[in-house]
């Protein structure tokens, strides 16, 4: 394939309130939902997944109150490949309206359903949903585990139906980056000018690798949720598809990723789900270091050791913590943090000490505990 042209603009379609919300144990309250999509907005997302109508008069409620926000970004209902699915969208007003059609042979028995009904409703529910959205949108639900012929027929016909873009969705999370190449290249191919969406799953940990490659195999638009929640073990996470594509990969998009640790941490006490220290782009570790070789590289360099600056994400400092692999370095910008200047050689003295107390407690100090031992030892 050729090169990917990181010239493009990629689209962001968030769907924390709609797949985000179907992780189990989550329910958002009305004003979280407002919240949540106003931080959504601020942060430039483009889209927003609103919700399901079919879901009965509350969800219609609380898609209506988000429209009457009137944030800056699209609002799209998601649809089961059903008429009054559609029908019902059409009453809450949203631009766009997302009908999602089963297309693996698992999910065709699932339902009792087979290809020639899925090629009929196709053709039959975009026509009728163009009559009352501004923008249609299909899925292919389950597109990883679908015969390839009967994908590319399927995506040719959504084209030809008139659907605006096309999700390809692993459902259950089983791809990995080569499959994803290969199958959103091969669409690309097969059916020219297709505007793609990717939506992806997180069951083997691949979530945020297959949406870089999708984009990379040339799909123009992503589908992902705040910290990657949702089902099983989650979608992919917006935090991190945006920092891989737009802060580092070099694509065009309009997300504000300085807003980005404030929008996760709203999600995350929405949805009663804490965010790992570890987990990238957001958690408190990522800029948090204790190795004693790390710690003095980056008081030379900001850049040694970290990909990128708290600040671009919304978060404050770097963090040193003393701990059992500090060195003479870390110990000594501790130290001058707390208005006590020592030379390194004081520091080196000290480090068995840290080593010592930081293995009793089998954790890393506190700034009174440095400043303790530093007391007790300075002298000797």
């Amino acid at each position: 394939m050729t090169e990917p042209d990181k010239q493009r603009y990629i689209w962001m379609a968030d769907t924390t309130l709609r797949d985000g919300e179907q992780a189990p144990g989550v329910v958002f309250t009305a004003c979280e939902r407002l919240d949540i999509a106003a931080d959504l907005a601020r942060a430039g997302i483009n889209e927003i997944e609103a919700g399901i109508p079919a879901m009965g008069k509350e969800a219609r409620r609380d898609i209506k109150a988000l429209l009457a926000l009137n944030l800056p970004c699209t609002f799209t209902s998601w649809c089961r490949a059903v008429q009054k699915d559609i029908e019902q969208a059409a009453r809450c007003r949203t631009p766009g309206v997302h009908i999602s059609f089963p297309v693996s042979s698992i999910l065709l028995k699932t339902f009792d359903k087979d290809e020639a009904w899925v090629l009929k409703s196709l053709i039959s529910l975009v026509g009728y949903a163009k009559t009352c959205f501004d923008r249609v949108s299909v899925g292919a639900q389950d597109a990883t585990r679908a015969s390839r012929e009967f994908l590319h027929k399927f995506a040719a016909l959504a084209h030809e139906a008139g659907a605006r873009r096309l999700r390809i969705a692993d459902t259950v999370g089983l791809a990995g980056p080569l499959m994803v190449m290969d199958l959103i290249s091969g669409l690309k191919e097969q059916v020219p000018g297709l505007c793609l969406e990717f939506h992806g799953h997180n069951d083997l940990g691949m979530a945020t690798a297959n949406a870089v490659t999708a984009v990379e195999a040339g799909a123009d638009a992503l589908s992902v949720t705040v910290n990657g929640l949702g089902e099983r073990a989650g979608n992919t996470p917006l935090e991190e598809a945006a920092m891989a594509l737009f802060e580092i990969g070099g694509y065009k998009g309009t997300i504000d990723m300085t807003r980005m640790t404030g929008l996760c941490r709203r999600v995350a006490k929405a949805s009663g789900r804490e965010i790992h220290p570890s987990k990238p782009i957001i958690g408190e570790n990522v800029f948090c270091h204790e190795s004693g070789i790390h710690c003095a590289g980056l008081l030379k360099h900001a850049a040694a050791y970290q990909l990128f600056r708290p600040e671009q994400v919304g978060q404050k400092e770097s963090d040193f913590v003393i701990g059992y692999h500090s060195g003479s370095a870390g110990i000594c910008h501790a130290l001058e943090k707390q208005g006590i200047s020592i030379h390194k050689a004081l520091a080196q003295k000290l480090i068995p000490f840290v080593r010592q107390k930081a293995m009793e407690r089998k954790s890393s100090l506190t700034p009174a505990e440095l400043k303790e031992l530093y007391l007790m030892n300075k002298t000797a």
